[in-house]
């Protein structure tokens, strides 16, 4: 892949790049094989952490939690939330349930306010000590499966990783520990920036032409300056729109949309939508 440095003329009208995030088996399983067969490169953002290390990124262990929760059991764990805050107070300061519930239950086009208040709370909101206490101990409760078996199902090994460059398929960052970039210091930025790219050469992708996909699409100034300054080509983002290649202002490059599988339509004969 070499758009973003000055090959942008040399794409197909209508180009779509696929990118997948998360380093998922499934991945490996399913859409690298067709992605091969039709001589398709991909795009593909593992999360150096999860798949070098065998942990379960807290994007997931959410996102289990709540899988394995209920409708109607959801107040439980709601609870059991709250409990755990009172718990944890005095230890880090923390402002109470029904503040953080105002703050953060908000619905979005996908999840209702009850959710996204989990996932906000547990992604971000909290601090970072505390945001893996309290995953760790509703993952083991709820979903009860031993981490590191569960990640070894849930994320591809570095030998299907470097199988995939072997076969053409680009390989970017996706940070170190998926962090919200964003929220951390440069110092932590640098870390995971740098983390990832020795990943991306240790699997035999091309350090030369790297580009990053943001962990929940989260970046400020300080992650673009430190982009440039490691090489990166590019950034994309999970703001939704049409990549536009030819606008070279500020820093576009680094801040390109992408459209969620969500956005586009399920079947050959569902209704044309703005994106085609």
């Amino acid at each position: 892949m070499h758009i973003g440095g000055g090959h942008s003329d040399k794409l197909p009208s209508h180009a779509v790049l696929l990118s997948f995030d998360d380093a998922y088996a499934d991945h490996f399983e399913y859409v690298f094989p067709i992605l091969e067969h039709e001589h398709i490169q991909g795009a593909f953002y593992p999360p150096v952490k999860a798949v070098t290390e065998h942990t379960v990124l807290d994007v997931n262990k959410i996102h289990f939690i709540l899988a394995s929760t209920p409708e109607d059991n959801f107040p439980v764990l709601l609870n059991e939330i709250k409990q755990l805050i009172l718990a944890n107070t005095d230890e880090f300061g923390l402002k109470s349930y029904d503040e953080y519930f105002k703050e953060l239950a908000v619905a979005n086009r996908f999840d209702p306010a009850e959710v996204i208040f989990v996932k906000r709370l547990l992604q971000v909101a909290l601090p970072e000590a505390l945001r893996k206490r309290m995953a760790d101990i509703l993952f083991e409760k709820i979903v009860g499966i031993e981490e590191s078996a569960f990640s070894r199902e849930l994320y591809m090994s570095v030998d299907q990783i470097k199988c995939m460059v072997d076969c053409g398929m680009h390989i970017g960052s996706h940070g170190y520990d998926h962090y919200w970039l964003g929220s951390l210091p440069r110092e932590k930025q640098e870390f995971e920036i740098k983390k990832s790219i020795e990943f991306i050469n240790e699997v035999g992708g091309d350090v030369d032409n790297w580009t990053i996909c943001y962990p929940y699409g989260d970046r400020n100034k300080e992650t673009i300056q430190l982009l440039k300054e490691n090489g990166c080509k590019l950034g994309m983002t999970t703001d939704v729109d049409l990549a536009d290649l030819t606008d070279h202002e500020g820093d576009a490059i680094f801040n390109l949309p992408r459209l969620d599988t969500n956005d586009l339509p399920k079947d050959a004969n569902a209704p044309v939508n703005q994106w085609y």
